[in-house]
């Protein structure tokens, strides 16, 4: 029976929620329905819409609505039909509005049926943050904008995180790395006010602040060491990676960022700096097999970075209109391609060579990016000969020697413009040759009566007009979900109406014009979520939150989540003393699988030694039809496409990791050094030494306890069984610290990989 009661209060939630006298809100309410059930086949898209009638525009949709008799709507008379040729949506479609819906759809033609273009195609609203009557708990506008909806649902706040707990928050969220055990103390011998803000500003200032943001967007821009397809070869494209740590280290101001990575190359007296960030425009996959024909991948390669640039910049789902019209959203055919035009002149052949990069790409000198006063000196004229650029010109690479410079393939203009046709079906051998396509961007988007973009740099430009109604939104967006796991619109790749309705429309909005108001800085925006209240809140959960906010969309308590699998990695390395914080350069090949490349590949993986094992996770080495398994393991993004958000899922491998893995093993061993050497071999003040390290924090009395009594029975089982110990600890290439029994090791290394292994340890909370 309470199965069945929680299935009806499921089914009948929009009804429960809206009441019998509340407003129905057409964003939030109607057009979810319209879009999931309707739009497909009376949408934007010509090609299947039927009986001529579109539901996503007010001026057609009104001519099935009767205000005055709803039930007699011919919107509502199919819906509600029992004869399956008259009912929408068709059997076949096997879509259906549930009987919840159904009233809504009622309700909405009863209030007048009123129409509103999709909330993310028009300008941000500057709306004032709310006063709450009585509020004592906002820290700023952020905290007011939570506050009043959650007043509006009858719900309070969490208190404040324990400071340690904060702390290491804090230094997760922007460093990928725990708070070392004295840096913890310092930050809790400071009980100003200001000792958070202090903390924060520090840890922005850290040359792993830039590391760490730095790893997101490699993801989203699908950068990887590899070509990817069949042949899978290297490239050399680590210089661009090291661009983006260098511009986040030097807070570059966000508009500045996205344009010289878009089009750098075509801005007046273009640096050295500025062509090496057009590397974003080239890490997509590139196809080197033979027999391969160049116009096809040429055209794939175009594809990829229209899609790239419609996911990262505008959070809109751009490539569902390379066949057809987009079926949910106003982006037709003919406007896909008019983006397609902006991207389609580079100097490139469409196959890859045999090996090393593709043209264009020019040399970069070894000592970039410590160029010092020579950082901006103007890129060398002509850097590879671009006209009749073909695969061929890279054969002649082989792999950089150390003191020699760098490749990075880039963008690079065609001195004549190709010309620009609809594909038909998206195929590139069939181009409508009867109407060129002109560069343009869509309607939907353009402000006002404004000339198009006519370039690649324009475009850039068009971006960050104040009144674009999406670049602020969408990068605002994902710094939310980058400390919160999720953004404010859940589907960050996707603010079209197939997407996600942002749960604070109003904060999304002032955020998105407090981002333009502080010229792009991504640090102030930043620093004011980490500042707020919402953002300091306990993580704990609340019996009352169980039903009315399981997955904190209401944010009534802190941010928890499972750590990435880069900084899982990097934290195992931190704490165990082996993080090796060496900045840029080459990728690395730390422990792999034994023969892991055979499957795909003559190729063996080479595995590094020394130092190179150690570095932080963003320098793997990443092979795009194999990439590395620790990080797959934990959800991170393959680097084929274009990834703007990654799932988080637990399955047994994660455990299995965790526990086994030779990094892991090894960072134990590590870590039970810096436990027992201080501590002298006393166990208890070891084993508060590895609670500090990992989770910042003491252990309690019981936690104590348990600890003292498994080390005994690890050492029990070590001095019975030494074979088993020296095993152990010969696991990972750096040596063990002889002075330490070898028993008393091994079992302080079990506790080691216990506390690598804690909840609390692999958690955010």
């Amino acid at each position: 029976m309470i199965r069945v009661t929680a299935c009806l209060l499921l089914l009948f939630s929009p009804l429960v929620a809206l009441g019998d006298t509340g407003t129905l809100d057409f964003h939030r309410d109607v057009r979810p329905i319209l879009s999931e059930n309707c739009f497909h086949c009376h949408g934007p898209d010509s090609s299947t819409r039927q009986a001529d009638l579109r539901l996503d525009l007010a001026d057609t949709a009104r001519s099935v609505l009767d205000t005055d008799d709803p039930e007699s709507s011919e919107l509502i008379r199919r819906v509600l039909s029992n004869d399956p040729d008259e009912l929408m949506p068709p059997p076949e479609s096997l879509k259906q509005i549930t009987p919840a819906e159904k009233e809504i759809l009622k309700k909405w033609i009863r209030e007048g049926g009123s129409f509103e273009s999709h909330w993310s195609f028009t300008p941000p609203r500057n709306v004032p943050p709310p006063q709450v009557a009585n509020d004592t708990w906002s820290n700023g506008p952020i905290d007011q904008f939570i506050l009043a909806k959650l007043r509006a649902e009858n719900l309070t706040p969490s208190p404040s995180a324990k400071r340690e707990t904060l702390a290491r928050r804090i230094s997760l969220d922007l460093t990928g790395l725990p708070l070392s055990p004295q840096e913890m103390n310092e930050f809790l011998r400071d009980t100003s006010e200001a000792s958070t803000e202090k903390l924060i500003e520090r840890l922005m200032h850290s040359p792993r602040y830039g590391e760490h943001m730095a790893i997101r967007w490699l993801e989203a821009s699908r950068y990887a060491d590899t070509d990817g397809y069949q042949n899978d070869r290297y490239r050399y494209q680590h210089v661009w990676r090291d661009w983006i740590i260098d511009a986040f280290n030097k807070n570059k101001p966000y508009d500045e960022f996205a344009i010289e990575q878009i089009a750098g190359d075509m801005l007046p007296n273009a640096t050295l700096r500025q062509q090496i960030a057009t590397g974003f425009g080239r890490n997509h996959r590139i196809n080197s097999e033979d027999g391969s024909i160049p116009e096809e991948w040429r055209t794939e390669n175009v594809v990829d970075r229209v899609d790239t640039f419609g996911t990262i910049f505008l959070g809109l789902t751009i490539g569902c209109a390379r066949c057809h019209d987009h079926k949910y959203d106003p982006i037709s055919q003919r406007e896909y391609y008019g983006l397609f035009a902006y991207f389609n002149n580079v100097a490139e052949w469409g196959v890859g060579p045999n090996n090393g990069n593709s043209p264009p790409f020019i040399e970069v000198p070894k000592s970039w990016p410590n160029l010092g006063p020579q950082e901006d000196q103007l890129i060398p004229p002509d850097p590879v000969k671009l006209r009749n650029a073909r695969a061929d010109q890279g054969n002649g690479l082989k792999r950089p020697q150390a003191g020699s410079p760098s490749t990075l393939m880039v963008m690079h203009e065609l001195e004549q413009p190709r010309k620009t046709f609809l594909l038909q079906r998206g195929q590139y051998n069939m181009p409508d040759r009867s109407s060129p396509v002109q560069a343009g961007v869509p309607d939907s988007l353009s402000h006002g009566d404004q000339t198009p973009p006519t370039n690649r740099l324009e475009l850039a430009r068009w971006l960050f007009d104040p009144s674009h109604p999406l670049t602020a939104r969408v990068a605002v967006n994902r710094i939310w979900q980058q400390f919160f796991s999720t953004g404010l619109v859940e589907t960050s790749e996707n603010f079209g109406s197939q997407g996600s309705p942002p749960s604070h429309p109003e904060l999304l909005d002032w955020l998105a014009l407090e981002l333009i108001r502080n010229d792009w800085n991504i640090r102030a925006i930043q620093k004011q979520i980490l500042l707020s209240h919402t953002y300091q809140q306990s993580s704990q959960f609340r019996n009352e939150l169980r039903d009315r906010d399981p997955e904190n969309q209401l944010y009534a308590r802190g941010p928890r989540s499972r750590l990435p699998a880069f900084t899982l990695r990097d934290q195992a390395l931190a704490v165990s003393g082996l993080l090796v914080e060496k900045i840029g350069g080459p990728s690395t090949k730390p422990y792999m699988p034994p023969k892991i490349w055979k499957s795909i590949s003559n190729n063996n993986y080479k595995q590094d030694q020394g130092s190179n094992l150690y570095r932080r996770s963003l320098y793997t080495y990443w092979r795009r039809t194999i990439p590395p398994p620790t990080m797959m393991n934990f959800n991170a993004a393959a680097r084929e496409v274009c990834v703007v958000r990654t799932e988080t899922t637990n399955t047994p491998l994660q455990a299995l990791t965790l526990m086994n893995n030779k990094l892991f093993i090894e960072a134990a061993r590590c870590l039970a050094e810096q436990m027992w050497l201080p501590a002298k071999g006393d166990p208890e003040v070891a084993i508060q030494a590895g609670y500090r390290r990992t989770v910042g924090r003491d252990s309690t009395p019981v936690e104590l306890q348990i600890m003292i009594k498994t080390h005994r029975t690890f050492l029990s089982h070590f001095k019975k069984n030494p074979a088993a110990a020296k095993l152990l600890l010969a696991v990972g290439e750096r040596q063990r610290d002889q002075t330490i029994p070898v028993v008393e090791h091994a079992a302080m290394t079990m506790l080691a990989n216990i506390l690598l292994n804690l909840d609390e340890t692999i958690t955010k909370e």
